[in-house]
């Protein structure tokens, strides 16, 4: 693969990430369709496509590795929990904002289970955590005793719900797979769902459009783009393409949504994705991505990286799959 074949792979690949919030902030804000039925569709299109995409690469989706039944619900849970978190936040909260509420939450759920299992930061990394959180805390505050508080914690639970999906995923050597499987489950959550919520569910035509697209485009081929492309690129490499992720939603909300891009959202940009940088300083080796060890590509900005010998993290005790991913080739 050439250089600008892959540069060009990347590309689509984090603007299908971004894209997400941008398809669910349209559909959801002008009410052509509830959090609901946002949800199911986007999971079942992404089901679809992820199956379609296996059938054409010959591999079915039950390859997936074998576990205990009740375990291998569990990533399907965390994911539909994802997923409804997600839409439910976009009702009220611009795509930008979401975006980095997302990515700061995903990260700080992965920094913060590090720690719970023994590891520990760096005087820099700690900086970074606390610029991060920070960051959260500022873009939480104005949302206090307002309906727009709803959709920030939803988001961030939408965000721990991500990361507990990767945790859950670890040790996976067919995150592909895996995840048309996890899809697959996660869908009679939101068919109970919208069972419950009938009487309220609606969607016109563009919003059918909108998360059509969400589950088929930027989910289920944006995943498929990044495990193409993932074993080309080096752990560092990986880390710092996904950070671009919350600043293209940005770009895109403010250019495709005419959202407005405020001094504290700019302030906020920096002090998360700052902070993360931080955390993740000399934390990626220079080693090429394994294809058979994914992670998820929100999550590969972060810990898994075991950061040196002297690492905060020892990637041998966290190693996330099951979503869209990337993986780290142990030394």
């Amino acid at each position: 693969m050439n250089l600008f074949h892959r540069a060009f792979l990347i590309g689509l690949a984090m603007l299908a990430f971004a894209g997400n919030s941008l398809f669910s902030r349209a559909a959801l804000s002008t009410g052509a369709s509830d959090a609901v039925s946002f949800t199911v569709v986007r999971l079942a299109t992404a089901a679809l496509m992820l199956a379609l995409i296996l059938q054409w690469r010959g591999v079915k989706s039950q390859s997936a590795e074998k576990t205990t039944a009740l375990r291998s619900w569990l990533p399907g849970v965390a994911l539909f929990a994802y997923a409804a978190g997600f839409s439910w936040a976009y009702v009220l909260m611009p795509a930008a904002t979401g975006a980095l509420i997302l990515f700061g939450s995903v990260q700080l759920t992965m920094v913060i289970a590090a720690m719970w299992q023994g590891e520990k930061l760096r005087a820099w990394q700690w900086l970074g955590f606390c610029l991060a959180f920070a960051g959260m805390v500022q873009l939480a505050v104005p949302t206090l005793a307002t309906p727009s508080a709803l959709s920030f914690a939803s988001m961030v639970l939408a965000g721990v719900a991500w990361g507990m999906y990767s945790l859950l995923g670890r040790g996976s050597t067919r995150p592909l797979e895996n995840t048309a499987t996890n899809f697959w489950r996660a869908l009679p959550l939101g068919l109970l769902w919208a069972a419950l919520a009938y009487p309220k569910l609606s969607m016109n035509s563009a919003g059918l459009v909108y998360a059509a697209l969400s589950g088929a485009l930027t989910s289920g081929i944006g995943y498929a783009i990044w495990y193409h492309v993932l074993p080309t690129l080096r752990a560092s490499q990986a880390a710092g393409v996904q950070l671009s992720v919350p600043l293209i939603a940005v770009a895109l909300g403010w250019l495709l949504l005419g959202e407005t891009i405020t001094a504290p959202l700019i302030l906020a940009c920096i002090t998360i994705l700052g902070g993360m940088a931080l955390v993740l300083r000399k934390a990626m080796r220079p080693s090429l991505i394994n294809p058979e060890r994914m992670e998820t590509p929100m999550q590969t900005t972060q810990l898994h990286a075991a950061l040196d010998r002297r690492a905060v993290v020892d990637t041998n005790k966290l190693s996330w799959v099951e979503s869209p991913a990337s993986g780290i080739k142990r030394q």
